[in-house]
């Protein structure tokens, strides 16, 4: 598609969608809205970084204790660029969207208790308290469903580890199922495996993270309105 403006020509792509052919177009803000969700996974794996060096810090030194002052705000930086991110992303299916913010709120909720009630950072505390993992454990399982979907609709590798790692790591910090040593590994396995995950996604087109528009407006329209578009389709 052909578009003037002043002596400039300009080519729009179009893409075939399931229910029709669509576009990103000049007023469209899905692009911004695309930068936002990649933008927010990263502050959210750079926060996680930096806060997961407390396991590796030595006792006593300075290293910690500019950690454990920043712990919180980190935690607090790292989980709103999640929640950002759970607020652009998009996902065909509405419910599954909330049902993830939902569990982010819950998540937050549960952080937001724990700073409010207990002394050493968040952080520290769940990793001293392994039953706190209930409390922000949700703000998590919102992260891997992020990585269950990205997972689900591009098949990628890291995607998927970081579905399966996650919940792993909980759990085994919950049950008490492997030494400091085996958690510590898993949580470098996730972190890196987070940091990977967050780099990736510059190298996607936009249009992925877009979704197929066609979609969305179909899910948009009355029964009627579909039931009509899928006989135009049949015949």
């Amino acid at each position: 598609m052909w578009l003037r403006r002043g002596v400039v020509l300009i080519t729009r792509e179009v893409f075939a969608g399931r229910f029709g052919a669509w576009s990103i177009e000049p007023e469209d803000v899905a692009e911004l809205q695309v930068w936002g969700y990649r933008v927010g996974i990263s502050v959210a794996a750079a926060a996680t970084l930096a806060t997961s060096c407390l396991a590796v810090a030595p006792e006593g030194s300075d290293l910690r204790s500019w950690l454990l002052t920043l712990a919180d705000p980190l935690c607090c930086t790292g989980a709103a660029a999640l929640g950002v991110s759970l607020q652009l992303i998009h996902i065909y299916l509405a419910p599954l969207k909330r049902a993830l913010q939902v569990l982010w709120l819950l998540g937050c909720c549960g952080g937001a208790y724990l700073m409010a009630t207990q002394e050493p950072p968040v952080a520290l505390y769940v990793a001293q308290h392994p039953e706190a993992v209930w409390l922000v454990g949700p703000l998590w399982a919102s992260l891997t469903g992020v990585a269950f979907k990205e997972g689900l609709c591009y098949g990628k590798l890291e995607a998927a580890l970081l579905f399966g790692t996650v919940p792993l790591w909980l759990l085994c910090h919950l049950g008490q199922l492997v030494p400091p040593e085996g958690e510590r590994g898993l949580l470098a396995v996730v972190v890196a495996t987070l940091a990977v995950f967050a780099a990736r996604k510059y190298t996607q087109p936009i249009k992925d993270d877009i979704g197929d528009k066609s979609v969305f407006k179909f899910m948009s329209l009355t029964a009627e309105e579909q039931e009509a578009l899928l006989q135009e389709y049949k015949q």
